[in-house]
């Protein structure tokens, strides 16, 4: 079973993609993170946890929802990574996460996709993004493969900055980036109300027609790359960028 996290798209396509190459059923895990909903997850095949990279490691929500989660059936993991550039040394920390939940870690492959972290860097334009996921089609059928076979997906090779990206950049990164004050709406905003639906830990009201964030934010970037006007802003630094969510078809 698949199990997906995904803030704008792109880990749902590439969950999509492995479940119609390997026949894989696809369980989306947005309502039962935004619900708290921890109850057990069966599986007679192995579990494929697929989720963007966030700071060099799976998101932090996510890593919090499988350890409380009892997932039954099957003793065994695969990992699959969406990220802009790389991993880093993400591995070390879900071989960690696969001993504490009691699962045999079958190993991670991580698929470069279009950037959607506008809170720091630039997203591409439609054109450009499906250019950069058309290039990932022969990673995902070489992983699909993997997948059917039961063989584990071979070590990413670590060198010493991966190692410091996924430890004390992660860290760094979620005690001093991660932090929802910045977001605000502009008076395009329509109050349809989209933002708040689209986050994942219930962060976003809805007040005197205009969104609210609290502090419970984990940047996943669904408020202000699905907003329908392009109303919400992080900053000045997001002003005149591209907004981004995965388009490609399964």
């Amino acid at each position: 079973m698949i199990l997906y996290f995904s803030g704008t798209g792109n880990s749902a396509y590439i969950a999509k993609r492995i479940s119609t190459l390997t026949g894989e059923k696809t369980l989306d895990l947005f309502d039962r993170i935004r619900n708290k909903n921890y109850s057990p997850v069966e599986s007679d095949s192995p579990f494929i946890i697929c989720a963007p990279t966030y700071s060099w490691r799976i998101p932090h929500i996510l890593r919090e929802y499988l350890e409380k989660t009892p997932l039954t059936g099957n003793g065994k993991i695969y990992f699959l990574m969406t990220c802009g550039d790389d991993i880093g040394n993400a591995e070390k920390y879900l071989k960690k996460l696969c001993k504490k939940i009691e699962k045999e870690y079958m190993g991670c492959e991580y698929f470069r996709m279009p950037e959607n972290y506008i809170a720091m860097f630039t997203a591409p334009n439609d054109e450009q993004a499906l250019r950069i996921i058309a290039k990932s089609k022969k990673k995902i059928e070489e992983s699909a493969d993997i997948i059917s076979s039961g063989k584990k997906f071979p070590t990413v090779k670590v060198n010493t900055v991966g190692r410091l990206k996924s430890g004390i950049v992660n860290t760094a990164f979620y005690a001093f980036c991660v932090k929802s004050k910045k977001f605000y709406a502009k008076d395009s905003c329509i109050s349809c109300g989209k933002c708040e639906k689209v986050c994942p830990l219930s962060n976003i009201s809805i007040a005197d027609g205009k969104p609210v964030w609290g502090k419970n934010c984990t940047h996943c970037m669904a408020c202000i790359c699905k907003c329908p006007t392009q109303a919400v802003e992080y900053g000045k630094i997001s002003e005149g960028k591209n907004r981004y969510v995965c388009k490609a078809e399964d």
